[in-house]
């Protein structure tokens, strides 16, 4: 007789969903569950209609969002830069709309809709929008 033993636990998650906030008053969006659909489309939309967006250079949602994992989608205007930074994980960048520049200390990029790149950890890193443009930002926790 075979007995298997299953971990249940990864299979029973809490559903988290995001708070309502001054620029975002509806609340109730799910940013973690076991599947979590997304429809960027309408994400785009939403960010387009947001006062961030007309008032600034750019405005981002996060539409994912656990302990491994983080998605946030950024729509920027054309000529919007992200300056300088870096994350302490490994992250990707697809552009889903639009065309970027993404730079690091040592070389230059230059990215359009259906292209993407990946970057390692704690590397400075910044974009330039070249027109306006919609990128998926996934962001991955390092194991330690």
């Amino acid at each position: 007789m075979c007995v298997y033993v299953y971990n249940f636990n990864r299979f029973l998650m809490e559903n988290k969903s995001n708070e309502a906030t001054a620029l975002r008053p509806e609340g109730d969006r799910v940013l973690n569950a076991a599947l979590v659909e997304m429809d960027l489309n309408k994400f785009m939309q939403q960010i387009k209609s947001e006062t961030t967006w007309q008032s600034s250079g750019h405005n981002s949602i996060t539409i994912f969002k656990s302990d491994e994992l983080r998605i946030v989608l950024i729509g920027l205007h054309e000529n919007a830069t992200l300056k300088p930074h870096s994350a302490q994980a490994n992250i990707s960048v697809q552009v889903l709309e639009g065309a970027i520049k993404f730079i690091t200390d040592s070389e230059s990029v230059s990215l359009s809709k259906g292209q993407m790149i990946a970057l390692q950890s704690s590397i400075t890193h910044s974009v330039e929008a070249q027109s306006e443009s919609f990128i998926l930002l996934t962001v991955a926790s390092l194991k330690t």
